[in-house]
Parts: structure tokens; C-alpha cells; sequence
């Protein structure tokens, strides 16, 4: 499973300046997913955080995972169309900073579903080293 940015498009409602995968590079429908997302000096979220040191929040690179995720269970045919909506995070961990020039490589692992709620394990990584990892929980909903 490879998409284009526009191919994620069709799949998530998200836009810039809040869609934070540029493309995806693997997966399965309904089991995993990996993406990148080509961090530049020009991301909005910059201008703030922090000038003169830039670093990606955190938190936006959870967001990227989830998108990453979202992508994976959204492209099984019975998800199409839907939402997958961010219902929790569970044991975040920072390793390492995100800067301007960094390609952030993004792992989505869905682990177990009951219902419209889901479980997965994710993992951000830098030039292979580990940027930051969490466990994830989403809810698939009709628009």
C-alpha cells in the first residue's frame, strides 16, 4: 500500500496546515501503515516554537502518527469515508528532537479493535533512532 499526498487526501479530511503526512510508503489496510513527513523550516508552527530554536511540538508528531494510523484503518473498504477520531494516548515518549531538514518516518501498528475503537503502537524515527513512540487509541465514526 503506497499513496501519494493527494491519494491521502481522498482518505482523511485533514488539509494543510494540519495534514502532517506527506506520503505513504507501506501498509496493509486495516493492520499497518508507515509515511514521512518532509519537515521544512517554512511549517507555521516554527514562527513560535521556538524562534531562534526551531523543534517540532511534540505533540504534532503524536498527531502525525495518528494520521498515519488513520490512513491505515480508513482504507479498509467498510472505513471509507468515515472518520477515525484521536481517543487517547498512552505511555508518550521524546527522544529526540525534530527539526528543519529532518524526514520524520512515521509506524502506525493496529493491535486490536472492538467495536469503533481501536488500539495501535506507533513509532517516529529519525535517520533510524528513535524520535518518539506511543500507544495510541482512535474511534471510527460517521461524519
Amino acid at each position: 500500500m503506497e499513496f501519494t499526498n493527494e491519494e491521502i487526501q481522498q482518505i482523511l479530511p485533514h488539509r494543510y496546515p494540519f495534514l502532517l503526512v506527506d506520503r505513504i510508503t507501506g501498509g496493509e489496510a486495516g493492520a499497518w501503515c508507515e509515511g514521512i513527513k518532509c519537515v521544512t523550516a517554512n511549517e507555521p508552527f516554527f514562527q513560535g516554537h521556538f524562534p531562534g530554536k526551531p523543534i517540532m511540538p511534540g505533540v504534532l508528531i503524536l498527531e502525525a502518527l495518528a494520521q498515519t494510523g488513520a490512513v491505515a484503518i480508513l482504507s479498509l473498504p467498510e472505513n471509507r469515508g468515515k472518520l477515525a477520531l484521536f481517543g487517547g494516548v498512552k505511555s508518550a515518549r521524546f527522544k529526540k528532537q525534530v527539526v528543519p531538514g529532518d524526514v520524520l518516518q512515521l509506524r502506525c501498528e493496529l493491535t486490536r479493535q472492538v467495536g469503533p475503537v481501536g488500539f495501535g503502537t506507533a513509532v517516529a524515527r529519525v535517520d533510524g533512532k528513535i524520535a518518539a513512540q506511543a500507544e495510541l487509541t482512535f474511534a471510527i465514526v460517521d461524519p
